[in-house]
């Protein structure tokens, strides 16, 4: 198929390009602290509202976890946060 290689190469070097920049971030990001965690979807659902209503800062990124609980064990959600940009 005609530009089939040229399409395929770009995104390659764009997948690159990509992968080096979120590994430079990467590099100087802090450590993630776990800032809320249930049992309860909605107790997560109101904390990440109130969260957001009162503001991140901008150099912060915040990952939802949910720990799939089995017989024994319930379901854990929980929040985690770090900060970005962290000069150590």
């Amino acid at each position: 198929m005609p530009g089939q290689r040229n399409r395929r190469r770009k995104q390659e070097d764009e997948l690159r390009r990509q992968g080096e920049a979120r590994a430079a971030v990467e590099a100087t990001a802090g450590p993630w602290e776990v800032l809320f965690s249930t049992e309860d979807h909605r107790e997560l659902k109101a904390f990440v509202q109130r969260l957001y209503r009162d503001g991140l800062p901008p150099d912060t990124e915040v990952v939802s976890d949910m720990l799939c609980g089995r017989l024994v064990h319930p379901t854990v959600y929980r929040l985690r946060m770090r900060r970005l940009n962290v000069r150590g």
